[in-house]
């Protein structure tokens, strides 16, 4: 897991670059590189978080054998020994995976892709042809981030905030703003929150020679996936999808520094702990790192408990006090660059914070399992033949208060409807989640706040292996008589106690909403009259908005989410200033 940032054009200076990866340092506190090439077309940059091959030899930008060909690579390919081993005698001068990427771009261009399995972004310089070749994986796991000059001068990073080092304007986008504050959608598409700054879109490739940028997909979860569905009987299915689960958790456990587990009391990452005592047997030592507010209410301590009860792992609770929020979401914040999601992200935080402090560098997390098996409870009128165009339609997962918005700013606002991809509503409506709200939304705050703590996260059930079976399965082994993921829970049974696998779905949740009205109650108006200072009269109506806290302090609605949007203005402002 790293930073990476590059330069390409001729309209660029040395200290642009150095300031990107000085900026990005938290991504890899381990090392840091730079080069650029002998014509100056091109400059590479890398921040290192060692995980695999801790030597020198794993130091990037990092060269093919004959200097033709440079990577920086942010990520991890999975089954780079098995590549290794078929591409044969490549002469390899280290033992990391980001070397095999090289080795398979060099034997197989850019359908090398479809040979990974793992997360990754990352950018190979042809000094040769002055060509880049930059790409992301298949669900946007790892981020890329790019701004074109008008000149064509490129700059590549990982993180916005590297990109407004080099020099990019930071100027907030209106449109993406309005979207989010209208509709409450954010990453659904290209854009950022930032003018002139884009996000190279999941399974996306990006190629730029002499000032022009080429955007293609390479991979399509709908597409490679098909209309058709898998008839097979079930113990068939259930048998390939626990081999295929149990290889993915293998698999992610290659690393050269110590791994450890997010867990909460839900079925997915109960499911991953249960995966990980199978894959490493009873006297397994991983640590399970779960966070908790001291509400009894929201804390799911209780079926931690009973997990951990079964498979004696280490525990490691994380608290998250209303004391500790303030000066937490201000320093989230300045490693977002965007809004991010509230209390959970902050719990988030202090969970990463922790596991760095306990020497876990790499943790994994159940993330995916949702959209594979119809978790959530929207996906029901779906899976009965009902109607579901509205969900499609709106994507309104939460109510907002459009109506505390100034008319001209909320006319930018771009609704979005998600492409009916599949023949049925069941599948259009997962696939939403997938490439467009849910997966893309969790994956930017879970990485940014991840690499906040230098630490390295994995999602072993963001296989594209497991999604691509999961979605070819008929809605009766999703949801039946009103209970989701049902294939999951028969499949994974034999893993977990029972009060796990019948416990029903339970949002991740926090005392957001108490906390904001109560104990944060000073703290989150202040961020709110920050935000209206800066933006009321021109998006935020200064009165509606000072109503709306007024009545929501009272009590009104059991809704946190605009509040939360309103105080995430102010801290994105207050970061501008300081």
């Amino acid at each position: 897991m790293c930073g990476i940032a590059g330069i390409f054009g001729s309209n660029w200076n040395l200290s642009q670059l150095e300031a990107m990866v000085a900026r990005q340092h938290h991504r890899g506190p381990d090392a840091r590189g730079l080069h650029v090439d002998a014509t100056r077309r091109a400059g590479l940059g890398h921040n290192r978080l060692s995980i695999i091959d801790l030597s020198e030899a794993g130091r990037q930008p990092m060269a093919g054998p004959e200097d033709r060909l440079w990577i920086v690579f942010n990520g991890e390919i999975y089954n780079y020994p098995e590549l290794r081993a078929e591409l044969g005698d490549y002469p390899y001068r280290s033992k990391t995976d980001t070397e095999v990427v090289l080795a398979a771009y060099e034997r197989w261009g850019e359908a090398c892709l479809d040979h990974f399995t793992g997360m990754f972004a990352f950018l190979i310089w042809d000094e040769r042809e002055g060509r880049l070749f930059a790409a992301r994986d298949r669900f946007g796991v790892k981020p890329l981030n790019y701004h074109q000059q008008p000149d064509g001068t490129l700059l590549v990073a990982s993180e916005i905030k590297a990109l407004h080092a080099a020099g990019v304007p930071a100027r907030p986008d209106s449109v993406a703003w309005s979207t989010y504050l209208t509709f409450g959608a954010s990453d659904h598409s290209e854009r950022t929150f930032w003018e002139g700054i884009v996000s190279l879109p999941p399974g996306h490739t990006l190629v730029w020679q002499n000032g022009k940028t080429i955007i293609s997909r390479w991979y399509d979860l709908a597409e490679r996936v098909g209309p058709e569905l898998d008839r097979r009987s079930l113990p068939t299915v259930q048998e390939e999808y626990l081999a295929l689960l149990n290889d993915s958790v293998r698999l992610r456990f290659r690393s050269d520094v110590p791994v450890g587990i997010n867990l909460s009391g839900g079925l997915d990452s109960s499911t991953l702990l249960g995966l990980v005592q199978k894959a490493q047997g009873a006297e397994s030592d991983v640590k399970a790192f779960t966070f908790a507010t001291g509400d009894p209410r929201y804390d799911e301590l209780p079926w931690v408990e009973q997990m951990l009860r079964r498979t004696r792992h280490p525990s490691v609770i994380c608290r998250l006090e209303p004391g500790d929020v303030p000066e937490l979401a201000a320093s989230v914040q300045v490693y977002q660059d965007e809004p991010f999601g509230g209390l959970p992200t902050l719990c988030y935080a202090k969970l990463f914070e922790t596991a760095r402090a306990e020497g876990v560098i790499v943790l994994l997390d159940g993330q995916g399992m949702d959209e594979q098996w119809a978790g959530y409870d929207y996906y029901l009128p779906a899976a009965d033949g009902a109607a579901a165009g509205s969900l499609v339609q709106g994507t309104r997962e939460k109510p907002v208060r459009a109506d505390c918005l100034t008319p001209e700013f909320r006319e930018l606002a771009e609704p979005f409807k998600s492409p009916q991809v599949f023949p049925d509503e069941l599948r259009n409506l997962q696939y939403r989640d997938v490439r467009h709200t849910k997966i893309p939304r969790a994956l930017r705050f879970n990485d940014r706040v991840s690499m906040r703590a230098s630490t390295e996260l994995r999602e072993p059930f963001l296989d594209h292996r497991l999604f691509e079976l999961a979605f070819r399965q008929p809605f009766e082994r999703k949801i039946v008589n009103g209970t989701r993921k049902v294939l999951l829970r028969r499949t994974t049974r034999q893993l977990l106690p029972d009060g796990v696998v019948e416990a029903p779905k339970r949002p991740l949740q926090t005392p957001q909403r108490e906390w904001l009205r109560g104990s944060l109650r000073q703290w989150a108006g202040d961020c709110i009259e920050d935000a209206l200072a800066a933006y009321g009269g021109m998006w935020l109506d200064a009165n509606a908005v000072r109503e709306t806290w007024q009545s929501y302090c009272g009590g009104a609605g059991d809704n946190s989410f605009y509040v939360w949007q309103w105080v995430n203005m102010g801290l994105m402002v207050e970061n501008e200033v300081t």
